[in-house]
């Protein structure tokens, strides 16, 4: 069993494929964004040990939960901090602070974290949402304001980390992205018809330091961001990755599987 790395810009249809190959192959191990990923630390902590106890002295009323949650890599601590369901204000809020993207940590720091992680990660039968491309690119182009060559050479780097016998790759492709990033914007939204996701991305967005170094402020603008990023992920596929990468129509792609 090789592991399935599931990749595409939002709104291509990432966790429908997901559930789709679980359907059909519920042998694999899933790692959503949020879970504990052995490759992957989206909505998770990466803490010291001093940073763990902190938290589990100042969070004592959900202590047995955080440790639930808790995954030791050596001596760093992931909490899978979304998955815990709690009243207390600003928990989420607190912890979000040890994530490693965002610009929390130095590039060379992040760097450093994600290729060791991916050097370290032998097993197989993961089925990974979001844990190869997105993630990780959108730190690099809307945070470290890596130029196009730039992230093309991290891939590489990261690529030499990869068991490239146990690597593939399947990828969502839409020339329509506006469309499908109005379709989710519809989907993502509450009863009242707010669009709440839409909304908290065009907000990360904006106010991130490509956002504001490129004076981003609308719709037209994130819709930008996507092509970009999209034309970046597939010329990174023909570079570097290559034959380990399946292509696929977003929403249609059950025809070509």
């Amino acid at each position: 069993m090789k592991n399935v790395f599931v990749e595409g810009i939002q709104g291509m249809g990432k966790s429908t494929l997901i559930n789709y190959i679980y359907e059909k192959m519920p042998e694999y191990r899933i790692c959503r964004e949020g879970d504990y990923s052995p490759v992957d630390l989206a909505w998770c902590t990466w803490m010291t040990k001093e940073e763990y106890e902190s938290v589990l002295l100042h969070y004592e009323a959900i202590k047995e939960e955080i440790i639930k949650n808790t995954t030791k890599e050596n001596d760093h601590y992931i909490i899978s901090y979304t998955k815990i369901i709690t009243n207390i204000s600003n928990f989420h809020k607190d912890l979000e602070k040890y994530e490693i993207y965002n610009g929390r940590k130095s590039f060379e720091e992040m760097k450093e974290i994600i290729l060791t992680r991916y050097n370290n990660f032998r097993e197989m039968g993961y089925l990974l949402e979001c844990a190869f491309f997105q993630n990780i690119i959108e730190d690099l182009i809307l945070f470290h304001l890596l130029n196009d060559d730039e992230i093309v050479d991290f891939y590489r780097e990261l690529y030499q980390c990869v068991d490239r016998q146990q690597f593939v790759l399947l990828y969502l492709y839409s020339d329509n992205v506006k469309e499908n990033i109005d379709i989710i914007r519809k989907e993502r939204s509450d009863n009242m018809g707010n669009e709440l996701w839409y909304n908290m991305m065009l907000e990360y967005f904006i106010h991130s330091p490509y956002g504001e170094k490129h004076r981003c402020s609308n719709f037209e603008d994130m819709i930008a961001h996507f092509k970009h990023r999209q034309q970046l992920e597939l010329r990174i596929i023909n570079e570097v990755i290559g034959d380990n990468a399946i292509i696929l129509p977003a929403k249609q792609w059950k025809k070509s599987l």
